[in-house]
């Protein structure tokens, strides 16, 4: 399959044949397993304190008529703590215990637990070959929300990774047709529930991905814009190509990032 490659006023100034990655079978399944597996690597550790839910003096005698035991009072055996007392009669509340307020978590999380999953290098590399492939499928990657231009896909030229400045990385996109793009991503909300206190208060639309042939100006011009990431060829991964594990991302390839895909056979384990 050949692409058309166009320069930054949107001329076309050859055509590029897209090596064996980009015919890869689509599966959304295998993708959403490795983005998953992606993903738990970014899980953080987290346990209750060891004493937690322990720190009240509730123990009780086991030992029928004995002082500051609950035997024979018409009362559960639950641990209790005392709030005060006049005599051997007390006034105390359950405590301790999984199920009484303030007691201890019956299974709490533990930080001993292994939240990162493990995938097979063959499956990692065939889910990256897969999402490449659906960044070719035009219905996937409208059906994923992005606005595309009438002649996508197509692959930029070399001279475009050379772009040091956020607004003429702007001017490029609008001639390539990706003006209603850039709106789209533009826009945020506030995210409702609790996340909104927890650094995440804005929900964010993903925009064009850029995969270049090494990482130069432009990943520092485009940090300034909304919704989109450059991104080194070695450095793919299936999260990148399908965020959210949703397949389909609008992917812009320069020409220099193609020819390394082909020559270093990239993500092509079988």
């Amino acid at each position: 399959m050949k692409l058309d490659v166009f320069d930054l006023s949107k001329n076309k100034v050859g055509e590029v044949e897209l090596p064996p990655q980009f015919e890869e079978e689509f599966r959304p399944d295998l993708i959403q397993r490795v983005v998953l597996a992606v993903q738990s690597h970014r899980r953080v550790k987290y346990a209750a304190s060891e004493d937690a839910g322990k720190r009240a003096s509730a123990k009780l005698s086991r030992r029928r008529r004995d002082y500051r035991g609950s035997y024979g009072f018409g009362i559960s055996r639950v641990p209790r703590k005392i709030m005060s007392r006049r005599g051997t009669r007390m006034n105390w509340v359950g405590a301790f215990a999984p199920g009484t307020v303030g007691g201890r978590r019956a299974h709490p999380p533990k930080s001993e637990k292994i939240w990162s999953k493990k995938i097979n290098k063959k499956e990692n590399a065939k889910a990256i070959r897969s999402a490449i492939s659906a960044t070719l499928l035009k219905e996937v990657v409208a059906g994923r929300g992005h606005l595309i231009p009438n002649d996508y896909p197509f692959v930029l030229d070399d001279k475009f990774e050379m772009i040091g400045e956020t607004k003429n990385i702007w001017e490029s996109f609008i001639k390539l047709g990706l003006e209603k793009e850039l709106e789209r991503v533009s826009e945020r909300k506030v995210r409702a529930g609790k996340g909104k206190s927890r650094g995440r208060k804005y929900k964010k639309k993903k925009g064009p991905l850029i995969v270049v042939s090494k990482k130069d100006k432009l990943s520092k011009a485009a940090a300034n814009i909304p919704g989109i990431d450059v991104v080194d060829v070695k450095s793919l991964n299936a999260e990148l190509l399908a965020p959210g594990a949703k397949a389909g991302r609008l992917t812009l390839w320069t020409r220099g990032a193609i020819n390394i895909l082909e020559k270093e056979n990239l993500f092509n384990k079988k």
